[in-house]
């Protein structure tokens, strides 16, 4: 059964990164997967957050920063070294590979947990910039297919992994202010 799951984790891997492969993605992709290119949009959210968002922005900010952290640690030092999942860079032959293929672990992506993570949670303040923000963790989290060092399932996880994660970040929130009552609803 696990064989199975796998090659149709690899077939699916194969079909996104070569057989979709186009100058347009391999153009896009690689600019979007890559974290750098994306620090400077943090980096103005975040001070928009901070400065022009009152009181609300503030928690939404550092509640944000704490929900990353938590995120990236769990993903990236936790489940990736309990499971040991070597990239598809790493031992598949022919891939399409449009970034450097590092030796780090595979499973989940890290990039989709913490997309997702922080999508699910400045959805439920931000609500009417929803699309926006789960069209933006989506770009990033199969660009990673893409670019050659993801398997859909490791994204696919991500993204699960995040959605609770963030889900969890909400309850916590809610569940907080609704006892202290910091924010109105």
């Amino acid at each position: 059964m696990v064989d199975f799951l796998y090659n149709i984790d690899v077939q699916a891997f194969y079909f996104i990164n070569k057989t979709l492969a186009n100058p347009a993605t391999d153009f896009f992709m690689p600019f979007i997967t890559e974290i750098n290119h994306w620090k400077i949009f943090y980096v103005i959210m975040f001070l928009y957050l901070m400065i022009g968002g009152g009181r609300k922005g503030w928690i939404v900010g550092i509640s944000l920063l704490v929900l990353i952290a938590a995120t990236d640690q769990l993903s990236s030092n936790l489940i990736k070294h309990a499971v040991e999942r070597i990239r598809p860079c790493n031992v598949l032959p022919g891939v399409h590979l449009l970034v450097g293929c590092t030796q780090s672990l595979s499973f989940p992506s890290s990039h989709a947990v913490n997309n997702f993570a922080g999508a699910v949670f400045l959805s439920h303040f931000y609500p009417k910039f929803k699309i926006s923000f789960y069209i933006g963790a989506f770009l990033m989290a199969i660009s990673r297919v893409f670019v050659g060092v993801h398997y859909p399932s490791d994204v696919l996880a991500g993204i699960l992994i995040g959605i609770i994660a963030g889900l969890f970040f909400v309850y916590v929130w809610d569940t907080i202010n609704k006892k202290l009552k910091i924010l109105k609803n």
